[in-house]
Protein backbone atom coordinates (compact mmCIF):
# COMPACT_ATOMS: atom_id res chain seq x y z
CA UNK A 1 0.00 0.00 0.00
CA UNK A 2 1.18 3.64 -0.66
CA UNK A 3 1.61 5.81 2.02
CA UNK A 4 -0.61 9.08 1.75
CA UNK A 5 0.95 12.14 0.69
CA UNK A 6 0.61 14.33 4.37
CA UNK A 7 -0.88 17.86 4.40
CA UNK A 8 -0.66 20.02 6.94
CA UNK A 9 0.64 19.05 10.81
CA UNK A 10 -2.00 21.19 12.70
CA UNK A 11 -5.23 21.85 13.41
CA UNK A 12 -6.97 24.10 15.55
CA UNK A 13 -10.72 23.91 17.06
CA UNK A 14 -13.50 26.05 18.47
CA UNK A 15 -15.73 25.76 20.68
CA UNK A 16 -18.04 27.79 23.18
CA UNK A 17 -18.60 26.70 26.82
CA UNK A 18 -21.82 25.98 27.32
CA UNK A 19 -23.79 25.54 30.78
CA UNK A 20 -24.27 21.62 30.20
CA UNK A 21 -20.21 21.10 30.15
CA UNK A 22 -20.06 21.89 33.51
CA UNK A 23 -20.74 18.28 35.56
CA UNK A 24 -22.14 20.21 38.21
CA UNK A 25 -24.01 23.22 39.42
CA UNK A 26 -21.99 25.39 41.21
CA UNK A 27 -18.46 24.49 40.05
CA UNK A 28 -15.83 26.76 38.33
CA UNK A 29 -15.66 25.20 35.12
CA UNK A 30 -15.97 22.76 32.11
CA UNK A 31 -15.51 19.37 33.26
CA UNK A 32 -12.41 17.07 32.88
CA UNK A 33 -13.78 15.03 30.80
CA UNK A 34 -15.52 17.21 28.33
CA UNK A 35 -12.15 18.73 27.44
CA UNK A 36 -10.76 15.77 27.02
CA UNK A 37 -13.75 15.21 24.51
CA UNK A 38 -12.77 18.18 23.03
CA UNK A 39 -8.98 17.22 22.55
CA UNK A 40 -9.82 13.92 21.48
CA UNK A 41 -11.84 15.31 18.02
CA UNK A 42 -8.99 18.19 17.44
CA UNK A 43 -6.30 15.38 18.10
CA UNK A 44 -8.32 13.33 15.64
CA UNK A 45 -8.89 15.85 12.69
CA UNK A 46 -5.02 16.63 12.83
CA UNK A 47 -4.17 12.88 12.56
CA UNK A 48 -6.78 11.82 9.44
CA UNK A 49 -5.76 14.94 8.08
CA UNK A 50 -2.07 14.26 8.30
CA UNK A 51 -2.94 10.66 7.44
CA UNK A 52 -5.78 10.90 4.82
CA UNK A 53 -7.28 7.71 6.41
CA UNK A 54 -9.65 6.42 9.53
CA UNK A 55 -7.45 6.95 12.93
CA UNK A 56 -7.67 5.44 16.52
CA UNK A 57 -7.08 6.68 19.75
CA UNK A 58 -4.33 4.38 21.41
CA UNK A 59 -2.90 6.75 24.29
CA UNK A 60 -3.67 9.66 25.70
CA UNK A 61 -0.82 11.35 29.05
CA UNK A 62 0.66 14.09 30.73
CA UNK A 63 -2.69 15.70 30.86
CA UNK A 64 -2.60 18.67 33.49
CA UNK A 65 -5.34 20.64 33.96
CA UNK A 66 -3.63 24.03 35.29
CA UNK A 67 -7.20 25.95 35.24
CA UNK A 68 -10.90 25.93 35.14
CA UNK A 69 -12.97 27.13 31.74
CA UNK A 70 -15.94 29.02 33.10
CA UNK A 71 -18.98 28.32 31.13
CA UNK A 72 -19.50 31.44 27.83
CA UNK A 73 -15.86 30.76 27.54
CA UNK A 74 -14.51 30.71 23.65
CA UNK A 75 -12.24 27.26 24.13
CA UNK A 76 -9.43 26.47 21.54
CA UNK A 77 -7.70 23.41 21.06
CA UNK A 78 -4.86 23.36 18.83
CA UNK A 79 -3.35 20.43 18.50
CA UNK A 80 -0.23 19.47 16.08
CA UNK A 81 2.10 16.26 15.15
CA UNK A 82 5.04 16.21 17.48
CA UNK A 83 6.64 13.17 15.64
CA UNK A 84 5.52 9.98 13.55
CA UNK A 85 6.14 6.10 13.64
CA UNK A 86 5.29 3.36 11.00
CA UNK A 87 1.60 4.38 11.51
CA UNK A 88 1.31 6.31 14.56
CA UNK A 89 1.07 10.23 14.70
CA UNK A 90 2.03 11.79 18.25
CA UNK A 91 0.37 14.58 18.52
CA UNK A 92 0.66 17.37 20.92
CA UNK A 93 -2.64 19.52 22.30
CA UNK A 94 -2.99 22.91 23.90
CA UNK A 95 -6.38 24.14 24.96
CA UNK A 96 -7.03 27.56 25.79
CA UNK A 97 -10.09 29.83 26.92
CA UNK A 98 -10.92 33.44 26.57
CA UNK A 99 -13.81 35.67 27.70
CA UNK A 100 -15.22 36.59 24.29
CA UNK A 101 -15.41 40.10 26.09
CA UNK A 102 -12.18 40.41 26.58
CA UNK A 103 -10.60 38.03 23.86
CA UNK A 104 -7.33 36.96 25.46
CA UNK A 105 -6.69 33.39 25.14
CA UNK A 106 -4.77 31.69 27.78
CA UNK A 107 -3.63 28.12 28.10
CA UNK A 108 -6.03 25.94 30.57
CA UNK A 109 -4.71 22.15 29.44
CA UNK A 110 -2.29 20.14 27.77
CA UNK A 111 -1.79 16.66 26.86
CA UNK A 112 0.12 13.96 24.21
CA UNK A 113 -2.35 12.21 22.19
CA UNK A 114 -1.54 8.88 20.10
CA UNK A 115 -3.34 8.27 17.11
CA UNK A 116 -3.04 5.05 14.70
CA UNK A 117 -3.82 4.74 11.07
CA UNK A 118 -6.32 2.20 9.94
CA UNK A 119 -6.95 1.11 7.00
CA UNK A 120 -10.96 0.86 6.71
CA UNK A 121 -10.98 -2.40 4.57
CA UNK A 122 -9.16 -5.12 6.57
CA UNK A 123 -9.10 -2.57 10.22
CA UNK A 124 -5.49 -3.01 10.38
CA UNK A 125 -3.01 -0.02 11.07
CA UNK A 126 -1.48 1.48 7.59
CA UNK A 127 1.28 3.17 7.29
CA UNK A 128 1.28 7.31 7.62
CA UNK A 129 4.07 9.63 6.02
CA UNK A 130 6.82 10.75 8.22
CA UNK A 131 6.70 14.26 9.89
CA UNK A 132 9.99 16.36 9.38
CA UNK A 133 10.71 19.03 11.47
CA UNK A 134 11.28 22.27 10.05
CA UNK A 135 11.68 24.93 12.65
CA UNK A 136 13.59 25.16 16.36
CA UNK A 137 10.25 24.32 17.38
CA UNK A 138 9.23 21.46 15.82
CA UNK A 139 12.23 20.02 16.65
CA UNK A 140 11.97 20.87 20.64
CA UNK A 141 8.87 19.03 20.25
CA UNK A 142 8.89 16.12 18.68
CA UNK A 143 12.68 15.61 21.02
CA UNK A 144 10.36 16.07 23.88
CA UNK A 145 7.83 13.30 22.43
CA UNK A 146 10.61 11.23 21.66
CA UNK A 147 11.53 11.58 25.50
CA UNK A 148 8.58 10.53 26.64
CA UNK A 149 8.81 6.91 25.20
CA UNK A 150 11.11 5.12 27.68
CA UNK A 151 8.52 6.66 30.20
CA UNK A 152 5.36 5.38 28.60
CA UNK A 153 6.95 2.11 28.11
CA UNK A 154 7.97 1.33 32.25
CA UNK A 155 4.59 2.41 33.05
CA UNK A 156 2.41 0.22 31.13
CA UNK A 157 5.26 -2.66 32.19
CA UNK A 158 4.32 -1.67 35.91
CA UNK A 159 0.45 -1.79 34.93
CA UNK A 160 0.65 -4.58 33.20
CA UNK A 161 2.34 -6.26 36.53
CA UNK A 162 -0.96 -5.83 38.57
CA UNK A 163 -4.12 -7.32 39.50
CA UNK A 164 -7.91 -5.95 40.77
CA UNK A 165 -9.72 -8.76 41.55
CA UNK A 166 -8.50 -9.95 45.22
CA UNK A 167 -10.29 -8.61 48.62
CA UNK A 168 -10.47 -4.79 49.06
CA UNK A 169 -11.39 -1.90 50.82
CA UNK A 170 -11.15 0.49 48.59
CA UNK A 171 -13.50 3.54 47.59
CA UNK A 172 -14.94 2.49 44.42
CA UNK A 173 -17.80 2.89 42.30
CA UNK A 174 -18.56 0.98 39.27
CA UNK A 175 -21.33 2.45 36.62
CA UNK A 176 -22.34 -0.05 33.54
CA UNK A 177 -24.68 0.65 30.56
CA UNK A 178 -25.23 -0.05 27.07
CA UNK A 179 -22.70 2.14 24.01
CA UNK A 180 -25.60 4.27 22.01
CA UNK A 181 -25.34 5.26 18.46
CA UNK A 182 -25.13 8.88 19.14
CA UNK A 183 -21.45 7.73 21.07
CA UNK A 184 -20.15 6.71 17.77
CA UNK A 185 -17.84 8.23 15.18
CA UNK A 186 -18.16 7.50 12.02
CA UNK A 187 -15.64 4.22 12.07
CA UNK A 188 -18.73 2.93 13.55
CA UNK A 189 -16.69 2.87 17.43
CA UNK A 190 -17.05 4.87 20.60
CA UNK A 191 -15.20 8.28 20.02
CA UNK A 192 -12.06 8.26 22.53
CA UNK A 193 -13.02 11.60 23.98
CA UNK A 194 -16.52 9.73 24.68
CA UNK A 195 -14.94 7.10 26.53
CA UNK A 196 -12.56 9.37 28.43
CA UNK A 197 -15.63 11.77 29.27
CA UNK A 198 -17.09 8.26 31.27
CA UNK A 199 -13.99 7.96 32.61
CA UNK A 200 -14.08 11.70 34.68
CA UNK A 201 -17.14 10.87 35.23
CA UNK A 202 -16.76 8.15 37.41
CA UNK A 203 -13.48 9.24 39.04
CA UNK A 204 -15.54 12.54 40.10
CA UNK A 205 -18.60 10.85 41.73
CA UNK A 206 -16.24 7.98 43.05
CA UNK A 207 -13.83 10.69 44.43
CA UNK A 208 -16.88 13.14 45.67
CA UNK A 209 -18.69 10.03 47.40
CA UNK A 210 -15.17 9.84 49.32
CA UNK A 211 -14.84 13.13 50.40
CA UNK A 212 -18.21 14.81 50.33
CA UNK A 213 -16.84 17.72 48.36
CA UNK A 214 -16.86 18.76 45.05
CA UNK A 215 -13.68 17.10 43.01
CA UNK A 216 -11.96 17.83 39.99
CA UNK A 217 -9.14 15.74 37.53
CA UNK A 218 -5.64 17.67 37.68
CA UNK A 219 -3.37 15.02 36.36
CA UNK A 220 -3.74 11.65 34.10
CA UNK A 221 -0.85 10.02 34.16
CA UNK A 222 -2.14 7.55 30.85
CA UNK A 223 -4.97 6.38 29.02
CA UNK A 224 -4.54 3.65 27.08
CA UNK A 225 -6.61 1.84 24.88
CA UNK A 226 -6.78 -1.56 24.03
CA UNK A 227 -9.49 -2.49 22.14
CA UNK A 228 -12.73 -0.73 20.30
CA UNK A 229 -16.03 -0.20 22.00
CA UNK A 230 -19.39 -0.79 19.53
CA UNK A 231 -22.81 0.09 19.46
CA UNK A 232 -24.57 -1.65 21.36
CA UNK A 233 -22.09 -3.38 23.85
CA UNK A 234 -22.17 -3.50 27.42
CA UNK A 235 -19.95 -0.87 28.95
CA UNK A 236 -18.91 -1.10 32.62
CA UNK A 237 -16.74 2.08 34.05
CA UNK A 238 -15.18 0.73 37.26
CA UNK A 239 -13.34 3.59 38.84
CA UNK A 240 -11.37 2.32 42.55
CA UNK A 241 -8.74 4.95 44.53
CA UNK A 242 -5.28 3.40 44.78
CA UNK A 243 -3.93 5.94 47.37
CA UNK A 244 -4.25 9.92 49.27
CA UNK A 245 -1.91 12.04 49.66
CA UNK A 246 -2.58 15.19 52.05
CA UNK A 247 -4.52 17.21 49.13
CA UNK A 248 -4.74 14.61 46.01
CA UNK A 249 -6.31 11.01 45.49
CA UNK A 250 -5.22 8.07 42.74
CA UNK A 251 -7.83 6.75 41.13
CA UNK A 252 -7.25 3.90 38.96
CA UNK A 253 -10.04 3.71 36.11
CA UNK A 254 -10.91 1.08 34.07
CA UNK A 255 -13.35 0.67 30.96
CA UNK A 256 -14.42 -2.94 30.11
CA UNK A 257 -16.95 -3.67 27.06
CA UNK A 258 -18.17 -6.72 25.63
CA UNK A 259 -21.40 -8.22 24.56
CA UNK A 260 -24.67 -7.30 26.12
CA UNK A 261 -26.25 -11.13 25.92
CA UNK A 262 -22.67 -12.43 27.06
CA UNK A 263 -22.89 -10.64 30.07
CA UNK A 264 -20.71 -9.45 32.91
CA UNK A 265 -18.30 -11.83 33.27
CA UNK A 266 -17.22 -11.74 29.50
CA UNK A 267 -16.19 -8.10 29.61
CA UNK A 268 -13.02 -7.24 28.75
CA UNK A 269 -10.30 -3.96 29.88
CA UNK A 270 -10.82 -1.91 26.48
CA UNK A 271 -9.28 0.92 28.25
CA UNK A 272 -7.30 1.83 31.94
CA UNK A 273 -6.43 4.98 33.16
CA UNK A 274 -4.86 6.20 35.66
CA UNK A 275 -6.37 10.53 37.18
CA UNK A 276 -5.47 12.26 39.99
CA UNK A 277 -8.33 14.46 41.73
CA UNK A 278 -8.38 16.88 44.50
CA UNK A 279 -11.23 18.53 46.30
CA UNK A 280 -12.01 22.54 46.42
CA UNK A 281 -14.40 24.53 48.42
CA UNK A 282 -17.07 26.81 46.61
CA UNK A 283 -14.12 29.54 46.19
CA UNK A 284 -12.48 27.09 44.14
CA UNK A 285 -9.42 26.92 46.49
CA UNK A 286 -7.83 22.89 47.15
CA UNK A 287 -9.16 21.28 50.47
CA UNK A 288 -7.56 18.37 52.82
CA UNK A 289 -8.16 14.94 51.06
CA UNK A 290 -9.69 12.70 53.56
CA UNK A 291 -7.14 9.78 53.92
CA UNK A 292 -7.62 6.10 52.86
CA UNK A 293 -5.43 3.83 54.53
CA UNK A 294 -5.53 0.50 52.68
CA UNK A 295 -5.35 -2.57 54.46
CA UNK A 296 -6.63 -5.42 52.42
CA UNK A 297 -3.27 -7.12 50.56
CA UNK A 298 -4.28 -6.42 47.23
CA UNK A 299 -5.35 -2.54 48.24
CA UNK A 300 -1.39 -2.10 49.78
CA UNK A 301 -0.05 -3.50 46.95
CA UNK A 302 -2.27 -1.38 44.37
CA UNK A 303 -1.14 1.56 46.90
CA UNK A 304 2.28 1.30 46.38
CA UNK A 305 2.23 0.72 42.70
CA UNK A 306 0.68 4.16 42.71
CA UNK A 307 3.58 5.01 44.38
CA UNK A 308 5.86 3.43 41.71
CA UNK A 309 4.08 5.23 38.99
CA UNK A 310 4.73 8.49 40.61
CA UNK A 311 8.87 7.91 41.43
CA UNK A 312 8.84 6.49 37.65
CA UNK A 313 7.51 10.13 36.07
CA UNK A 314 10.49 11.65 38.32
CA UNK A 315 12.90 8.97 37.07
CA UNK A 316 12.39 9.48 33.45
CA UNK A 317 11.96 13.23 33.80
CA UNK A 318 10.63 13.98 30.31
CA UNK A 319 11.37 17.16 28.65
CA UNK A 320 7.82 19.56 28.64
CA UNK A 321 5.97 19.80 25.52
CA UNK A 322 4.89 22.92 25.75
CA UNK A 323 6.21 26.50 26.34
CA UNK A 324 5.06 28.32 29.13
CA UNK A 325 1.53 30.14 29.16
CA UNK A 326 1.19 33.05 27.89
CA UNK A 327 -1.90 35.38 26.63
CA UNK A 328 -2.71 35.90 23.65
CA UNK A 329 -5.52 38.01 22.13
CA UNK A 330 -7.53 36.68 19.82
CA UNK A 331 -6.86 37.05 15.79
Amino acid sequence: MTTPTPKSPSVTLRFMAAPTDVILAGTHGVSGGRLLEWIDKAAYACATQWSGTYCVTAYVGHIHFTRPIPSGHIVEVRSRIAMTGRSSMHIVNEVFSADPREGVFTRACDCLVIFVAKDTATGKSTPVASFEPNTEEEVRVQEAARSRIGLRSAIEAEMEKQTYEGPSDAPRLITRFLAKPTDVNWGGKVHGGTAMEWIDEAGTACTMEWTGEHTVAIYAGGIRFYRPIAIGDLVEVDARMLRTEERSMQMSIHVRSGAAHEGRSALKTAIHASVTYISKDVDGNALPTRQFVPVTEEDQRLAEHATVLRNLRAEYAPKPLVTPPQAQHVD
